[in-house]
């Protein structure tokens, strides 16, 4: 079992920046793929920037340029960090880990095993 732990949502205006975290057990970030997805009701939890256990990054296009992710492997946490927000970016964020995902298949939600309670994203115009 592996407990992720997200903090740093809340509520910003259009173009405003939040960064989120996710603190795992020990090791955690090293040796699991890792990333961020999000949901709105009604909708499919969809993908929003994953790292792999060798560092590499993969982000949705629609965040591209926007969210960056980054990891502090002795703080076990990793973060994302988000700028120019725009109101389609309300969600609510969760943090996913797994040991092994296919690498085609690296923004999808059902291939993640792990995953943290949520933290609330809201962004208003």
């Amino acid at each position: 079992q592996v407990q992720l732990v997200e903090s740093g949502g809340g509520s910003v205006q259009t173009g405003g920046s939040l960064r989120l975290s996710c603190t795992a057990a020990k090791d955690t970030l090293s040796s699991m793929y890792m990333g961020w997805f999000r949901q709105t009701p009604g909708k499919e939890r969809e993908g929003v920037a994953i790292i792999t256990p060798d560092g590499s990054t993969r982000y949705t296009d629609s965040v591209k340029g926007r969210f960056t992710l980054s990891q502090d492997n002795a703080k076990n946490t990793l973060y994302l960090e988000m700028n120019s927000l725009k109101p389609e970016d309300t969600a609510m964020y969760y943090c996913a880990a797994d040991r092994s995902i296919n690498f085609w298949l690296l923004l999808r939600s059902t291939e993640y095993t792990f995953w943290g309670q949520g933290t609330q994203v809201s962004v208003s115009s």
